[in-house]
């Protein structure tokens, strides 16, 4: 079973920046998609960003091309998303998700963490 957790959420200001960190634990899987979500208050949550096993190809929501990164260290095994720039748009509940296999969008991950909140000020 794999286990994720997030760290790193917090509160700033617009056009600030975070890093938020996902380690993940208990299962080694050779090839699994990961990637990052969110949800804000009275929203379904939505796909943000996603990166796949190579560790170099990665895909954004439109709403964050240009201004989130996604990477991920295999040593460590944790995953980040660095978000610059931040809108209050931004504020919401982030989660780390993964899934078995090649990446197809936001669709079907299997395994999530907890959530860390990010919440973006004027």
């Amino acid at each position: 079973q794999l286990r994720l957790v997030e760290s790193g959420g917090g509160s700033v200001q617009a056009g600030g920046s975070l890093r938020l960190s996902c380690a993940a634990s208990g299962s080694t899987l050779s090839s699994i998609c990961m990637g990052w979500f969110r949800q804000a208050p009275g929203r379904e949550s939505a796909g943000v960003a996603g990166v796949f096993t190579d560790g170099i190809t990665t895909y954004f929501a439109d709403s964050v091309k240009g201004r989130f990164t996604i990477s991920r260290d295999k040593v460590k095994n944790t995953l980040y998303l660095q978000m610059n720039s931040l809108k209050l748009e931004d504020t919401a509940m982030y989660f780390c998700a993964a899934k078995p296999g090649a990446c197809r969008g936001f669709s079907d991950f299997d395994y999530w963490g907890q959530g860390t909140q990010v919440t973006v000020s004027s």
